[in-house]
């Protein structure tokens, strides 16, 4: 079997411009970067508008290994087997941050014959958002600095500052860094920090915002601290509101890139769902669902984390109602989760545990899978199970996988083949997502925005986790305090958790019980419209493993890339 990155270069792909054309979009609405890539212009929104909605489709997962179960592999096989099922199908997903890329689970393009083109061109620089976002970013943290430097009119007390830089790449010692070092021509010494550019607000602003004149008024609203009195400091304060959309005008706009079969494919941000909202954009999704009559998007990590992120805070700001969710499970994931093997990020795994046959340890595993389904059901989603099969799977155990869902209120569950077949592999998953999202979708959102912050923390905790409650560190309880003074509290809950578990401590697998959720802080990203809460030892900066994926990625002899998966 070729590995991912061959598939990928053997591939032949059509020049955008027809991709486009096969979606209704003439030249006139493309701005091209080469001959297989484009931004979209958003004036496609207003010219398209009267057109019916296409079916709405989201991907999730249960709680994966560090390798990741195929959410991506599936959201691909899926729209591309739609196609070939008859529909005009649209895939809708995130940019991968350089972190993972380089670091222990390598790039999100998709992998085997379910993958979107240019692969390296997707894993890597593409248009260069995630750049203008970090430049956008690191604008406004240089002008609060000068401005604390130079007089401080704004009466900004430096201890209550949030607003961390950013860089793309996992580098654990920027977590926490002192500047404004070598005396008073470089500024005022204080302790700040460096979060992955992914985790930036500027990126959840990029990934909610529904326009530009949307996307200047929210960057205005960025918080970066408070004054001595309690006030909150905003991007606007500082006027560099304006600047950061000028480096945001052509991010704002998706990118269009195709899958290995040539369907549609709008690549747009990029935040981590374990410490941001962790879902494409809402212009993407906006755009592509005037377009095709299905759209299957994805959301990051499990339906504990991208997946209730999406339906509280995405569907909140863009006005959309999923038709049905599609979760990813893998027998391996679920051996896991069944207490067959231990995966320790960074360390490795026991290969011949996780391959070897073990229906009841996929069985004790699958309480994880169980408790996913009752999350989207919650919502009032009809939900399709997706088993990505691997070659060592078992039909015992893909049987039991499609017992326990079918009983635990799974519309369906069926095998996913696309990493080996493409679209082919995903006709019989395809077929039954037809079904579920012809069903009455009965949408809901878990919580009103009226609630006071700490009820809707406890909601999302014992509702989507299954915590018996919540616990509040001191610097949480002042949080909450100081954001319900500001007025701040009738924001959704963008929960920063790992996503190794359930709960908020990735040691505990499977469907963890009789624990209690630390909240050790809570950020405000009022531009991107929501609070986050800091769950345990949650981190906004990832590291490298011990061996980085990167030492595998080089240039060969005739300047071709290698090594990227």
């Amino acid at each position: 079997m070729k590995s991912d990155i061959e598939i990928a270069q053997a591939a032949k792909m059509k020049p955008i411009k027809e991709i486009a054309a096969m979606i209704g979009l003439d030249e006139d609405y493309l701005e091209l970067y080469g001959n297989y890539k484009a931004k979209v212009k958003l004036e496609v929104l207003d010219n398209f508008r009267d057109r019916p909605d296409g079916k709405y489709i989201d991907v999730t997962a249960i709680t994966p290994t560090p390798l990741g179960e195929g959410k991506t592999v599936t959201t691909i096989g899926l729209s591309m087997a739609l196609n070939k099922l008859g529909k005009k199908a649209i895939t809708c997903i995130r940019q991968p941050s350089l972190g993972p890329v380089f670091g222990i689970k390598g790039g999100a393009a998709g992998g085997g014959y379910s993958q979107v083109l240019p692969m390296e061109d997707f894993n890597l620089h593409l248009t260069g958002d995630t750049h203008a976002v970090g430049a956008a970013h690191n604008l406004l943290a240089a002008f609060l600095d000068t401005h604390l430097m130079k007089g401080n009119k704004l009466n900004i007390d430096p201890f209550s500052i949030t607003l961390n830089r950013v860089v793309d790449v996992s580098d654990r010692a920027l977590r926490n860094i002192i500047i404004g070092l070598g005396g008073p021509l470089n500024g005022i010494p204080r302790e700040t920090g460096y979060d992955i550019t992914v985790a930036s607000e500027v990126m959840a602003i990029l990934a909610l915002t529904t326009g530009l004149k949307d996307i200047r008024q929210r960057l205005a609203r960025m918080v970066v601290g408070s004054t001595y009195g309690g006030d909150p400091v905003t991007a606007e304060d500082l006027k560099c509101a304006g600047s950061m959309t000028v480096l945001l005008k052509d991010a704002i706009k998706p990118n269009l890139l195709q899958t290995i079969e040539h369907t549609p494919c709008f690549v747009h941000a990029g935040p981590f769902a374990n410490i941001a909202h962790g879902n494409s954009s809402i212009l993407a999704d906006q755009i592509a669902i005037k377009l095709g009559d299905y759209v299957v998007t994805e959301s990051g990590f499990g339906a504990d984390c991208g997946a209730e992120k999406f339906m509280n805070i995405k569907c909140r700001y863009s006005g959309l109602k999923p038709d049905a969710v599609v979760i990813v499970a893998t027998i391996r994931a679920l051996k896991m989760h069944g207490g067959v093997f231990e995966f320790i990020p960074g360390k490795g795994v026991d290969r011949e545990l996780m391959t070897r046959p073990d229906v009841e340890g996929v069985i004790r595993g699958c309480a994880n899978l169980e408790k996913m389904i009752e999350n989207m059901k919650l919502f009032g989603v009809p939900v399709v199970v997706a088993i990505n099969k691997f070659n060592t799977d078992t039909r015992e155990e893909i049987d039991a996988v499609r017992e326990r869902s079918l009983a635990a209120g799974a519309e369906d569950a069926v095998e996913s083949n696309v990493w080996l077949n493409g679209g082919n592999g995903g006709l019989e998953l395809a077929e039954s997502v037809i079904k579920a999202a012809n069903k009455k979708s009965e949408f809901r959102f878990l919580y009103p925005l009226d609630w006071p912050i700490k009820k809707k923390i406890e909601e999302i905790a014992t509702k989507i986790y299954g915590a018996d409650g919540v616990e509040y560190l001191p610097e949480a309880e002042s949080k909450i305090e100081l954001y319900t003074r500001q007025g701040f509290d009738k924001l959704p809950i963008c929960m920063a958790k790992t996503h190794l578990s359930l709960s908020h401590d990735p040691n505990l697998k499977g469907r963890p019980t009789g624990f209690t959720v630390p909240i050790r802080d809570i950020r405000a990203s009022i531009g991107a419209g929501f609070l986050y809460p800091l769950l345990g030892t949650m981190r906004t900066m990832p590291g490298l493993p011990e061996v980085p994926a990167g030492t595998k990625v080089d240039i060969d002899e005739n300047g071709n890339i290698v090594g990227l998966f």
